[in-house]
């Protein structure tokens, strides 16, 4: 007999998170459980804010699968009963741990990983004065990669000021769609520099077929833009790389098809995440094999986690413990 638990919970961060959309003091999530024959399987989900996803939407979803959950239904069938958002993601997770336990074959080998290479991560840096921007580079000089967060301010000045504090780290700017194309393409050449290696999702969703053909010397991420499959035919010709993540796919399910879908299409490949604690991140551990790029900081970014959730060490990722995911 298979029993579903669901609840919202609340992760303190270590500092307010700010982009260019507002500010954050705390990572809003669902927690579920799905528990069989003495075994528990564990999900969590933040969702996805910009399309209107909260905690108490997320559980209204749950509570619509629910007897197909307790019936025992599977990762294939919930891709058929809920739509991609964080909900489903939470419940795939579940799933995915609980075949995990019950069959003693880690979620990395069930989803075909041959064999596992180390995780690192960006770690992310978000909107503050310049100072600060160069101060907080600084005592993250030795990880391999830095995302910073601008907006429509002084980009510029706050990659170079990251660029001083770190001199070797490897860079992703990320402006959450807060540039015009115009800005893009005048900032490009004054970012070569600072040996940028990504720009994600620069410009606003409905400007993406504005970068058709773009050729600039850094490539550019599709992230607000891409949820699902169906969005890939959209993004060719105007993006370079796609930012996959479980919240949006609906599930590490959903997100291994997507990622073959991109490929085939020609597109690169980074995973990322919304904030959230170890449980939610933790499959995208798992997609970030197949990744080039890999921004699963979420669990770094707060003041409180999962006892033997992931720890980072320089960027580094260790899995949880099989007990907490996987």
């Amino acid at each position: 007999m298979r029993t579903l638990h669901a609840r919202p919970h609340a992760w303190k961060l270590r500092e307010p998170f700010a982009i260019a959309r507002g500010v954050r003091s705390e990572a809003r999530v669902v927690i579920v459980e799905l528990h069989e024959d003495g075994r528990v399987g564990r999900g969590e989900a933040g969702g996805v804010g910009y399309h209107g996803e909260t905690p108490e939407s997320m559980l209204a979803q749950i509570e619509q699968v629910r007897p197909a959950l307790e019936r025992g239904c599977d990762r294939h069938e919930l891709l058929r009963l809920l739509p991609a958002g964080g909900a489903r993601h939470a419940l795939d997770a579940a799933l995915w741990d609980l075949e995990a336990k019950q069959s003693g074959v880690p979620a990395w080998t069930r989803a075909g990983i041959a064999h596992w290479r180390p995780v690192d991560s960006a770690v992310t840096i978000g909107i503050r004065d310049i100072a600060a921007y160069e101060a907080t580079a600084r005592a993250h000089a030795d990880y391999p990669w830095l995302k910073i967060k601008v907006g429509k301010g002084s980009p510029l000045e706050a990659v170079a000021a990251v660029r001083r504090g770190a001199p070797r780290a490897r860079l992703i700017v990320d402006a959450n769609q807060s540039w015009s194309v115009e800005e893009l393409r005048a900032y490009v050449p004054a970012l070569q520099p600072f040996a940028v290696d990504l720009l994600e999702q620069p410009v606003a969703v409905a400007h993406g077929d504005g970068l058709r053909g773009y050729d600039g010397a850094i490539p550019v991420c599709a992230d607000e833009a891409l949820s699902t499959h169906e969005d890939l035919a959209g993004l060719v010709g105007c993006y370079q790389f796609v930012n996959i993540k479980l919240d949006k796919t609906g599930g590490l399910t959903a997100a291994l098809e997507l990622a073959a879908a991109a490929r085939a299409a020609g597109f690169r490949l980074m995973v990322g995440c919304m904030l959230g604690g170890s449980v939610s991140v933790a499959p995208g551990m798992v997609l970030a094999q197949l990744c080039e790029v890999c921004d699963l900081d979420g669990p770094w970014l707060q003041a409180e986690d999962w006892p033997g959730g992931i720890v980072y060490q320089h960027g580094r990722m260790s899995m949880p413990a099989p007990a907490v995911w996987g």
